[in-house]
């Protein structure tokens, strides 16, 4: 009986293996979490300029924390040298929020913070989203020594993330990956949705690695003032 059992067990397993190789599987993917990057090493230089004057007074009125080596600028997107890089970074996360299908036509982007960082050895980033508001949030990579950190974007579906399988190589990127980083390189912008976890890897240089981290929040556009005079009544 064991044997018949097990005979009629493989053949049902070879019928629907033949069903499956023969049925065009119909794959339909959603609720992307798109990561957007651009090199534009044209605005180093000015955009350097700004970030290591306000750097330099960080490190006037501070001293580096060893067990937090990293130095933060205050916000400078309202600095009129920096205008060329805020107006093309403002006009990419508008029509990154358009082309994801929100309704942007009558909404401007603006920038609550755009500062920088600068990393020293061992530094690191942990995994977080930046809320209030925020939409877009971004880097733009300044100084990347040999051997920076990555900067790592995490998957967002707690659902998933806990129940996931084992991957079969972490290497490789697939559905299956919780997890994805990307080199860093000067001139290099990257762009995601404010939902997104980002975090970044340690630093193993003893020179620092420097980048602009920005946040946009959505508001509506300024609509025109219509002046109604009193007509005359005669």
């Amino acid at each position: 009986m064991a044997k018949v059992k097990s005979k009629k067990v493989c053949k049902a397993a070879q019928q629907v293996k033949e069903v499956v190789q023969n049925t065009q599987l119909q794959v339909a993917y959603h609720f992307p979490c798109p990561i957007y990057l651009i090199e534009r090493p044209d605005f180093i230089e000015s955009i350097a300029e700004v970030s290591n004057e306000s750097l330099a007074k960080q490190h006037a009125e501070r001293k580096l924390d060893e067990i937090y080596p990293v130095m933060m600028s205050g916000s400078f997107a309202d600095d009129p040298r920096v205008k060329a890089f805020a107006e093309f970074v403002g006009g990419t996360a508008w029509n990154i929020l358009s082309e994801q299908g929100y309704a942007m036509q009558d909404k401007v982007v603006t920038f609550t913070e755009m500062w920088t960082q600068e990393h020293h050895k061992h530094s690191a980033m942990e995994q977080h989203v930046h809320g209030f508001g925020a939409q877009i949030v971004g880097f733009y990579f300044l100084e990347v020594p040999e051997n920076s950190s990555r900067v790592v974007f995490h998957d967002p579906r707690q659902g998933k993330v806990m129940s996931s399988l084992p991957e079969q190589d972490m290497n490789i990127a697939t559905p299956a990956s919780q997890m994805i980083n990307f080199e860093p390189k000067p001139g290099l912008l990257i762009f995601s949705n404010s939902w997104l976890p980002h975090s970044f890897t340690r630093h193993a240089n003893e020179k620092p690695l420097k980048f602009v981290h920005f946040n946009l929040i959505v508001n509506l556009a300024p609509q025109p003032v219509i002046q109604v005079t009193s007509a005359e009544i005669i």
